[in-house]
């Protein structure tokens, strides 16, 4: 390392550590040693002094049914894992950016923060560190919000801070879902889990690694039926697909996961008899009824109660092999394209009703019992999957679709585009999507199915059998049957005393016989706690409703407060979270609306949803996602104290679009400091001369000379720019950065900064006035994206109302649209429309002038090279080309 970077990576100013008493700013002029030192930018002085001070003023608390207009201006919040690095950094500095901008527009904002704090890490922290997650989770959550979102300079109202884990929060979660159950929208039933016979528990997804328990590698993760809880999400089904549409101010490739997730088919149920059982119909769901004479097998899934029904004796004990080992896989392997198809016939066989053909039944574990029917017809011909499951076992493959004029022939791959109808009986020769609704009709007069629309999305399973979770608040009695916990008697607390974390065994919970047993609340009997706990995204599918009342102790929510703040008017969050999240925050908005609790019909007017941060990793040799697991993660304690919060907001706002991913420079954010360092030292040195007039509002542009009125127009442009780069219609954070550099490099040029003789070099009264509303717009545009620096020079230039004012609640900069209009233009010389030349010209110059200035150009002139000039084009303000 150089000593240039040696010095540019040692702390501001030279300080080695935080016991150095720090002194900022100037307001009187001074010289020598005094002055050097007041003008060296100290980033993490001035941090420490306004997060202490913006905490004392209040400035960010939200006012509950104020007659401003509302905006509620939210981040996803996070889960409380102990540190946030500066990839986490770059959502809550776009979230406070919108916030910050928008309460200077004269909003009521309301940007609060929590914690997303039940989940399996907390619970697997326990377990290693023989600790309560509680406890885990609690000083985490201290080190998150103390050490890092309030160093970043965030403008959360804190007094609406919730914690998922906490039984204050809880007690409502558990309240909402009793609600959902008495609304028929929670039931129980029988489903697969990911269970550890040697842990004995059931195993979320995550838990599971290559297909073993991720505690003991070498055990085999199985399939296991267990009753379990579900939200009933297909209630709501065509609105979740529907209201996409309302959704204008969502990102279309969200709105297109979601669709794709729904999965909305409209297709048919086929109804195929078993031979030798006239009595046993096999139901198929299918979009492509048209390519029902190309059936030449059916497929059941392992789970298909079918299945050991149809399997013949001869067939059972391989039949009975393949199931259990499709039991070791998860949804996902079982989908995979790229795997090899596996199989096994059960030796039965069904009438094909359309033709009567005979064919084979198979099971494979490429079907599953959770979509459609458990069981799909094979049609090699006409679907990739089904091509290569028949090559493997050398089914038969007919075709029964074509291309338009040719006939059958041999298939090197499924035909899977539109055509004619061949081999196809009553139906050959019609085209494959007018045959659809004949052959739906068909079917349907015949007895042998109907026209079905079809769902990928399932009912939503929240069943956990962890203990760091809210406990489900219902009670099993032998004699009642399942009975709600009563809202008087909430929340079920989960116990602390007597809990011990092996991750064996199953649940705490289920060991824990003081918690277990209870009365039941209706006839009195002995009876038992659920033992299961929420998936946490129940806690998340709630929050924002929560924050409008985040300390009401009587109720989840007032409706009233609720229907004030709601929808949110400005969600920011990651990709990753574009399909369960949102759907399930959707579904609840949607449930709870109908249960007449809020009047909202959608949770999030508009969503921004930000790219990931990357950076090398020594552990791939790639750039990849910021993660301490790949090695490559810049911490923000370290970073603050060299370079202060606003280099890093600065940084991660600039380096690329908020939607796109953005690579970590330290290079780049290093770059940012610098230009915070060079609006220091210009302010500073223009307190210092005395040419800051704190009270000048505004600008005679009569006033000024050719060099002054175009620092004027500058400073219009300026705010014009970024008012419109920050607006929710753009959201361009870099150009509205970049806008200000310019003003910053305007600036320097006005006031002669870098010259020999900048001290001799005095302002008259309407050059100060100019130079002050300059700065002052400037300091203004910055606020909600540098909040730091921004507030310590406007207190320095006099522009606060006093010391306990704010720039970030003075209103947002006003431009007047005429003065945006620079009086000088870039010209485009032209010849035969090719560029040679750019001049600077002054706007609305007349066409002949601009005609003598291009023919006067030496590179035109080279250019032409004594050619005949056939034409000139002007295109006034714009460019000039030369036909030759």
């Amino acid at each position: 390392m150089s000593r240039a970077q040696q010095s540019e990576h040692r702390m501001p100013n030279g300080r080695q550590g935080d016991d150095t008493k720090c002194v900022v700013g100037a307001t009187k002029a001074t010289t020598g040693a005094k002055r050097n030192e007041m003008q060296i930018y100290d980033p993490q002085c001035i941090d420490e002094k306004w997060q202490e001070k913006w905490e004392g003023f209040g400035i960010y608390k939200a006012i509950d049914g104020d007659k401003r207009p509302k905006f509620y201006s939210l981040v996803m919040f996070p889960y409380p894992s102990g540190d946030l690095h500066m990839g986490h950094m770059r959502v809550y500095t776009i979230s406070d950016v919108i916030s910050r901008i928008k309460r200077m527009q004269g909003f009521n904002v309301l940007n609060p923060m929590g914690w997303d704090a039940f989940g399996l890490p907390a619970e697997n922290a326990a377990i290693k560190r023989k600790l309560h997650p509680g406890a885990w989770t609690e000083q985490n959550i201290k080190f998150m919000r103390d050490s890092q979102l309030k160093k970043l300079g965030t403008s959360y109202d804190w007094d609406r801070e919730v914690t998922t884990s906490t039984s204050d929060y809880y007690r409502w979660t558990q309240w909402i879902f009793l609600q959902f159950y008495k609304a028929g929208l929670a039931y129980r039933k029988s489903a697969p889990v990911n269970w550890c016979p040697d842990c004995a528990t059931v195993l979320a997804n995550e838990q599971v690694e290559n297909g073993a328990c991720w505690r003991h590698l070498e055990t085999p993760v199985v399939q296991k039926q267990m009753d379990q809880w579900f939200l009933k999400i297909t209630a709501y089904t065509e609105p979740l697909l529907n209201d996409l549409d309302k959704l204008t101010g969502w990102p279309e490739r969200v709105k297109v996961m979601q669709r794709n997730w729904i999965g909305k088919s409209e297709g048919a149920i086929l109804n195929f008899t078993v031979e030798n059982k006239p009595n046993v119909r096999i139901s198929v769901f299918t979009t492509r009824p048209d390519t029902v004479f190309g059936v030449s097998y059916l497929v059941l899934a392992p789970e298909n109660p079918l299945v050991k029904e149809l399997t013949t004796p001869e067939n059972q004990a391989k039949v009975k092999e393949y199931v259990e080992q499709a039991g070791h896989k998860t949804e996902l392997e079982r989908m995979a394209t790229e795997k090899s198809k596996t199989g096994i016939p059960t030796g039965s066989h069904v009438v094909n009703p359309f033709n009567g053909d005979i064919v084979p039944v198979w099971v494979s574990d490429y079907v599953l019992m959770g979509y459609g029917t458990g069981a799909v017809m094979g049609v090699p011909a006409h679907d990739e999957r089904d091509f290569a499951f028949a090559q493997t076992f050398s089914l038969p493959i007919t075709q029964v679709i074509s291309a338009k004029d040719a006939t059958e022939s041999h298939l090197k791959a499924a035909y899977v585009d539109d055509g004619i109808m061949i081999n196809s009986g009553i139906f050959t020769g019609l085209k494959n999507t007018d045959a659809v609704p004949k052959m739906i009709k068909w079917a349907q007069e015949n007895g042998s199915g109907e026209g079905k629309t079809n769902y990928r999305l399932r009912d939503w399973l929240i069943s956990r059998q962890r203990y760091w979770g809210a406990p489900i608040p219902l009670i099993h009695c032998e004699a009642c049957g399942i009975v709600p916990v009563p809202d008087d008697q909430l929340p079920v607390e989960l116990p602390i005393e007597g809990i011990t974390f092996t991750g064996e065994g199953g649940s705490p919970l289920g060991k824990t016989e003081s918690w277990l047993n209870v009365s039941c609340p209706q006839c009195k009997k002995p009876a038992r706690r659920e033992t299961d706990t929420m998936d946490t995204f129940i806690d998340s599918s709630w929050y924002y409703l929560r924050y409008a009342d985040a300390k009401d102790n009587k109720e989840a929510f007032a409706k009233e407060l609720v229907n004030y703040w709601m929808p949110v008017d400005q969600y920011v969050g990651g990709i990753e979270h574009a399909i369960l999240h949102l759907l399930y925050s959707r579904f609840f908005t949607k449930a709870l609306r109908d249960l007449k609790l809020v009047d909202c019909d959608e949770p999030f007017s508009n969503l921004l949803s930000q790219g990931m941060v990357t950076m090398y990793s020594p552990v791939s040799g790639r750039i990849e996602k910021m993660s301490k697991s790949r090695g490559n993660v810049v911490g923000t304690t370290d970073f603050f104290k060299r370079y202060g919060a606003d280099a890093a907001r600065l940084f991660t706002l600039f380096a690329a679009p908020p939607e796109q991913e953005l690579e970590w420079s330290e290079e780049g954010a290093v770059g940012q400091f610098r230009f915070l360092s060079r609006i220091w030292r210009l302010v500073q040195g223009l307190i210092e001369r005395g040419e800051i007039n704190p009270a000048a509002e505004s600008v005679d542009p009569a006033k000024l000379d050719a060099k002054g009125k175009s620092l004027l127009q500058l400073t219009h442009r300026t705010i014009k720019a970024v008012t419109e780069d920050l607006s929710q219609e753009r959201f361009s954070f870099n150009t509205a950065i970049a806008r200000c550099m310019e003003l910053v490099n305007g600036l320097y040029a006005y006031v002669g900064e870098g010259s020999s003789n900048k001290d001799e070099i005095k302002l008259g009264d309407d050059e100060k006035n100019l130079v002050s509303f300059a700065v002052r717009n400037l300091l203004l545009c910055m606020a909600p994206m540098a909040p730091h620096i921004s507030e310590e020079l406007w207190h320095q230039i006099g522009a606060a109302g006093g010391n306990d004012d704010s720039i970030h609640v003075h209103p947002w900069p006003k431009f007047i649209d005429a003065l945006t209009i620079s009086d000088e233009i870039e010209l485009v010389l032209q010849v035969n429309g090719k560029i040679v030349n750019k001049v600077s010209v002054t706007r609305g110059i007349a066409k002949e002038k601009i005609e003598e200035l291009a023919l006067a150009d030496d590179k035109v002139k080279a250019k032409l090279n004594g050619s005949v000039v056939r034409k000139i084009i002007v295109v006034p303000n714009k460019l000039v080309n030369v036909v030759i």
